[in-house]
C-alpha cells in the first residue's frame, strides 16, 4: 500500500489536494478500513460520501460517490489518500483468514445466510456471482426510480450513487453471463434517460452514468456474437432512447447506436 504525498498531488489539482488536506485535518474521515489491498472509507461533506481504495491494480484505482466531475480525484478520495500515506491501515484480511480456516462449514453457511437476510444489496451481489437467475429489466429500473424518488426534493441536485447495479453487472460479466450484465445496463441507461428531466444539477455525473451503462451494454451484447436479427433487437434498445419525450439524451444514443452498428460490421 504504497502511496506518497507527491503520488497524491500529482492525482489531484492543488485546490483539490489544499481541500482535501484541510477535510483530514478536520477529522471528516468518519471510518477508514482495509481488507488486504482494498480500503473502503466515509467521509463527511455536505453529505456523507463512501470512498474506495483500491490498491491491488498496476495503479491506484480510486471512486467516491460525491458528484465531483473535475479532473483527478476529488477532495473526499484525496482526504483518505493522505490519512492512509500517514498511517497506514491495518489490514483485517489476515484476521479474518485465520478465522476462516477453523470455522466449520456448517457455522460459515449460517452466518452467511444471516447475514444476506439481513442484507439486501449485499444478497444481491450473492445472487449475481453464484446464482443461475437474474432480474428482469423493468425490476432494476424500479430499484433505479426509487433511488431518483428518494432524492428528489423536489428536483434531484446531487449525484445518486449507482455502483451497486455496476457491481452486480461486473459480477455477471465476470462468469461470462454476458446478456444478465447487460440486461443491468440497459437499465441503468434507460431509467436514467426517463429521469433525467428531474435532475437540476451534477448533469456531467449522469451523463457519464447513461455513457458507462451504453458502453458496458454494447460490449456485452458484441460478446455474445449475435445473430443479425439479435443484433437488431440488441440495436433497437438504443434506437427507442433516440425518440423519447423529451429527448434530452438523444444525441448520446444516436452516438451510441452509430458506434454499436459500426463495431458489429467489422
Amino acid at each position: 500500500m504504497n502511496v506518497d504525498r507527491k503520488t497524491i498531488r500529482n492525482r489531484s489539482s492543488d485546490a483539490v489536494f489544499e481541500r482535501g488536506e484541510n477535510y483530514r485535518d478536520e477529522g471528516r474521515i468518519q471510518r477508514l478500513d482495509r481488507f488486504d489491498n482494498l480500503v473502503t472509507a466515509a467521509v463527511n461533506g455536505s453529505n456523507l460520501y463512501d470512498v474506495t481504495v483500491d490498491f491491488s491494480g498496476r495503479g491506484i484505482d480510486t471512486r467516491c460517490t460525491c458528484p465531483y466531475d473535475g479532473g483527478g480525484d476529488c477532495k473526499h478520495v484525496v482526504a483518505v489518500l493522505l490519512d492512509i500515506a500517514a498511517n497506514p491501515p491495518q489490514d483485517e484480511s489476515e484476521a479474518v483468514e485465520t478465522v476462516l480456516e477453523d470455522v466449520s462449514a456448517d457455522d460459515l453457511r449460517g452466518f452467511v445466510r444471516d447475514a444476506l437476510a439481513e442484507h439486501a444489496e449485499l444478497r444481491e451481489q450473492f445472487l449475481a456471482r453464484f446464482g443461475d437467475d437474474h432480474k428482469s429489466v423493468e425490476e432494476y429500473r424500479e430499484e433505479i426510480a426509487q433511488l431518483f424518488e428518494q432524492h428528489a426534493d423536489p428536483g434531484v441536485y446531487d449525484a445518486i450513487d449507482f455502483s451497486r447495479f455496476f457491481d452486480i453487472a461486473e459480477q455477471y460479466r465476470d462468469r461470462g453471463r454476458y446478456l444478465a450484465a447487460a440486461t443491468v445496463y440497459r437499465a441503468i441507461f434507460e431509467e436514467v434517460d426517463e429521469k433525467y428531466s428531474w435532475v437540476d444539477g451534477a448533469y456531467d455525473h449522469y451523463a457519464q452514468t447513461i455513457q458507462t451503462a451504453i458502453d458496458g451494454y454494447a460490449d456485452c451484447v458484441l460478446t455474445t456474437d449475435p445473430t443479425p436479427e439479435e443484433f437488431n433487437t440488441y440495436a433497437g434498445v438504443l434506437e427507442a432512447r433516440t425518440s423519447t419525450d423529451p429527448a434530452l439524451n438523444s444525441e448520446q444514443f444516436w452516438r451510441a447506436l452509430d458506434d454499436l452498428e459500426e463495431r458489429y460490421d467489422e
